[in-house]
């Protein structure tokens, strides 16, 4: 019986702007109280079944990396080498970024914000490259190629982003005997998710990643499922679950 791998991946805990319902993307947001306590508890349940890591991922964005942060303090592992990549971002929302997500479906109607939310190759209306807020004016990007940062993404435009990183880097450490922890968005673990379970873009884009619930992906030498499971209370996980599809409707 060859050795499997594990890989846990993590969605952030709650941000300020989950909690009022905007569109984040790559809008540098921090943790509410509930996602800094659901990453306390993220980091209770990953010491109490005795997890061990070797290295960890993050994207560039506060909430993910001070979700990763706190886990790490629970689990006595701040020494742990910590891997800071943009391309583990968040989907980038364009013009959405800010707005909250009801009343944009009780302008635009749910079914144009779950095409937004949720379709797989269709992109938000784009954030102009003079806007303050576009990536290319954030010393945080400096050193990437301007022409590689977004101005909005969709689906399919995060996971041909996000994949090259699994592929040179991620994977690699992984196949190498390493236990690795992944804190990230919904968005860009969808893009994971979707690689690893060969999903299709309508099987993805019915996949809802809660906040702050660790999941467990054990993978075999050629990097296939083998098993997954989510590290938390299972009637808290399908609650989760269900209030992230439910944020594109309206109130």
């Amino acid at each position: 019986m060859s050795k499997t791998h594990k890989l846990v991946i993590v969605r952030h805990g709650e941000s300020q702007w989950n909690q009022e319902n905007r569109f984040t993307g790559w809008k540098d947001v921090d943790l509410s109280e509930k996602g800094r306590t659901e990453a306390q508890k993220a980091g209770k349940s990953l010491l109490e079944q005795k997890f061990e890591f070797d290295l960890a991922y993050t994207s560039s964005l506060t909430r993910a990396i001070k979700t990763l942060n706190i886990i790490l303090s629970e689990m006595n592992l701040n020494w742990l080498p910590v891997i800071k990549d943009w391309r583990l971002n968040e989907r980038h929302y364009g013009d959405l970024q800010g707005l909250n997500k009801a009343e944009t479906a009780a302008k635009h109607g749910e079914d144009q914000v779950k095409i937004w939310r949720r379709s797989y190759d269709t992109p938000p209306p784009m954030m102009s490259k003079d806007n303050p807020e576009h990536p290319i004016h954030d010393k945080r990007y400096k050193y990437v190629n301007p022409e590689l940062l977004p101005s909005g993404e969709s689906l399919k435009d995060t996971v041909a982003r996000f994949l090259p990183l699994w592929n040179d880097k991620i994977s690699k450490d992984v196949l190498a005997g390493k236990n690795v922890l992944i804190a990230a968005h919904g968005n860009s673990l969808r893009a994971l998710i979707q690689h690893l379970e060969k999903m299709t873009p309508d099987q993805i884009m019915e996949v809802n990643m809660p906040t702050g619930i660790p999941m467990m992906y054990e993978l075999d030498d050629k990097l296939n499922v083998v098993s997954k499971k989510f590290i938390g209370d299972a009637d808290e996980v399908a609650k989760a679950m269900e209030a992230v599809a439910n944020q594109g409707k309206k109130k």
